[in-house]
């Protein structure tokens, strides 16, 4: 694979663990809110309350993951034992049914802090894995998003397959269980070329210098300024991640109740566009950024983040759009290509903002406080995705197209936060 020519071998066996456990992660998405809708016959604001509490329990949990991986357990024992819990929460999830809610909801609080606890020290021993050559982090970040998202794409079509072919939600979770073994096995297989980035603070007697440079010390006074950055950027990006994950919400809804039906395109199917467009995409804005840095002229991981936020906030002016050309109706008689369009500004949004942020975490937080400030990051994600559901309730109670205008605003006010605070932000890293 020419763009992991430059890059650790433990970087392949990351990006697979992290594909196949994002398979079952975004089958569950995909289908959480249409399984509450069809199956369970829960309201929507309950569905909003349940998308959205347990969106939030997967991304704060990362805090407790981070303080086990930096203090406790080790980055790898605890992947491992979050791997293990996702896997029985999606048995319970495959076990539930109308009439019987108790494995519904344990097998939802298991995958959510599996979920959070893998998730932080998968990304965090990404960065680790390049201490000493921070110039190809966001480049790894892009590569580990590719794993991820390949993930993401082949979950709403096997969720599709599956509904078409036997028309039962709890097939897909046994599918789900199963991407969590496939993962464990492989992380496992790797155990060896991932150990290096299994460090704790400043990498010590690593086996290779030219890949693990010792970092240096931070004065106590700049490790305040880093924290107070990151914090900054924590609280800019709650917005996008509010309209992010009406992914799996209010577009959801929209693909299901506004969107004309074809038997090869079904309300999860939409959901394949996103991470299809990342494939894509990330491997030209890649070189297109390599070109733009062989110039001189790359634009810093902040201004990166603003461009996000901007383009974000453009693929909820296209729902706009669309809901006043006939989606506040709830008829389906809208065009795919509506949802379709603004998946693609919705993936641009995404490129430039998720690996962008885990990589300045990666490059702005003290050595000693990696995993508690990448977990930070992913607290940032679940008060954002709780935002989703929380708002999602309103989505019957109004008019949709004033839903989505208020994601306009509350994503232009985040790019506008970035300008105001570009200096402090692009003080650590480019």
């Amino acid at each position: 694979m020419t763009l992991l020519k430059k890059h650790p071998r433990g970087l392949v066996f990351i990006f697979f663990t992290e594909m196949w456990e994002r398979v079952g992660f975004y089958t569950l998405i995909a289908i959480l809110v249409l399984y509450m809708d069809k199956s369970l016959g829960f309201p929507d604001a309950r569905k909003g309350d349940i998308y959205g509490l347990f969106l939030a329990l997967c991304y704060f949990m990362p805090l407790l993951g981070g303080w086990l991986g930096d203090r406790v357990l080790g980055r790898r024992t605890t992947v491992k034992i979050g791997a293990g819990l996702m896997a029985l929460g999606y048995v319970g999830l495959a076990l539930s049914s109308a009439g019987r809610t108790t494995p519904f909801f344990l097998g939802l609080l298991l995958v959510g802090v599996g979920t959070g606890i893998f998730k932080v020290n998968m990304a965090v021993m990404v960065g680790n894995l390049y201490a000493g050559r921070p110039q190809l982090k966001d480049a790894a970040f892009n590569i580990f998003y590719m794993g991820v998202n390949l993930g993401a794409m082949i979950a709403p079509l096997g969720a599709t397959l599956v509904s078409v072919v036997w028309g039962n939600y709890n097939i897909s979770f046994w599918i789900c269980a199963a991407g969590l073994v496939f993962s464990l096995v492989i992380f496992q297989a790797g155990d060896k070329a991932i150990a290096p980035a299994d460090f704790r603070g400043a990498p010590q007697e690593p086996p290779s210098v030219a890949v693990h440079a010792p970092a240096a010390a931070v004065a106590p006074a700049e490790e305040r300024s880093r924290v107070v950055a990151l914090v900054l950027l924590y609280f800019i990006v709650i917005f996008f991640w509010t309209a992010f994950y009406q992914n799996g919400f209010a577009l959801t809804l929209f693909a299901e109740r506004s969107t004309k039906a074809f038997s090869w395109l079904r309300p999860e199917t939409y959901q394949f566009f996103e991470p299809a467009f990342i494939l894509i995409l990330t491997p030209l804005l890649l070189a297109l950024f390599a070109r733009w840095n062989a110039r001189g002229r790359e634009p810093s991981t902040p201004l990166k983040i603003f461009s996000g936020l901007l383009i974000m906030s453009l693929s909820m002016l296209v729902m706009v759009l669309a809901c006043l050309a006939g989606g506040n109706k709830d008829v389906a008689v809208m065009s795919p290509l509506w949802l379709i369009g603004t998946y693609f500004l919705v993936t641009l949004a995404e490129i430039l903002i998720s690996p962008m942020g885990q990589s300045y975490v990666s490059k702005v937080a003290p050595p000693r406080l990696a995993g508690l400030m990448m977990g930070g990051w992913f607290a940032a994600t679940a008060v954002g995705s709780y935002g989703s559901g929380l708002l999602g309730k309103s989505y019957g109670r109004f008019a949709h197209h004033q839903y989505f205008l208020l994601l306009v605003g509350l994503l232009a006010v985040s790019a506008g936060l970035i300008l105001v605070f570009i200096k402090k932000l692009r003080r650590f890293a480019g």
